[in-house]
């Protein structure tokens, strides 16, 4: 009788548990890898993201055989659908390099009911004058496909069909060149693919810079906290300014 009372009174509770109590569903985070990479570079982003509660997707897509448009108006959408992010409460995005540029067109063309924030890492917001020289590199050209030349800023670069942002999204920008092949393509400071300045985008809510390269940020801790803050805050931890030293100091 009494385990006949105590499995009722269980029930109960179940049954009158206020909803604020029942397992919510979690916000969703999407990740996109830039051109000739796949989504194993974002896993560390993953596994942090996925510790602070959100669900996560990690898409790997066909950068160097898809068409851009094709990416952005079929592949990341039906990849969206499949695992149903609509059921999220907020729908997150945190790209790489060309991944931001294709998000950017799904956002400007079809943008998800639930959209929440985005972290841009290292984007071509403005294009790549490193993309326009490694367009005249045979081998570079073959490895990266078709879409090398859409990331530059030629006739047919992406950007010039994109517009100002219009959502809230926080880039971070890279200082580090470890690639010397495009030092001189690129001039001003840069991560060795994409300068500072045209990592930055009209309408954006943050933006900081940070010592390290294109590729090897998405694998630095400072990179990874400063990503899950903006997602939480919708801002990034900017260092306080410098005190001005005293007399005598």
């Amino acid at each position: 009788m009494k385990r006949l009372l105590a499995f009722l009174a269980g029930v109960l509770c179940l049954v009158v548990m206020p909803a604020s109590e029942k397992s919510a569903e979690p916000d969703c985070v999407v990740l996109l890898h830039g051109i000739g990479m796949r989504s194993y570079v974002m896993n560390r982003l993953e596994s942090a993201l996925r510790a602070d509660g959100y669900r996560t997707v990690n898409i790997s897509y066909p950068s160097r055989r898809m068409p851009f448009e094709q990416l952005a108006g079929e592949y990341l959408p039906a990849h969206l659908k499949k695992h149903d992010v609509a059921r999220a409460p907020h729908l997150h995005f945190v790209t790489h390099s060309m991944g931001s540029l294709i998000v950017r067109k799904l956002l400007q063309d079809a943008r998800p009911a639930n959209l929440g924030r985005v972290v841009m890492i290292g984007p071509p917001n403005q294009g790549s004058t490193a993309a326009d020289a490694a367009k005249e590199n045979v081998l570079l050209k073959k490895f990266l496909g078709g879409n090398l030349v859409r990331l530059g800023t030629g006739e047919d670069a992406i950007v010039k069909t994109l517009g100002a942002a219009d959502f809230d999204v926080g880039i971070i920008a890279g200082e580090v060149a470890v690639n010397p092949v495009f030092g001189q393509a690129l001039g001003g400071k840069n991560d060795g693919a994409v300068t500072i300045e045209s990592a930055k985008l009209k309408g954006m809510k943050d933006f900081i810079v940070l010592p390290y390269s294109h590729t090897l940020m998405l694998w630095r801790q400072e990179v990874v906290d400063q990503v899950r803050t903006f997602l939480r805050e919708g801002k990034f931890i900017h260092p306080p300014p410098a005190t001005p030293a005293g007399p005598g100091a």
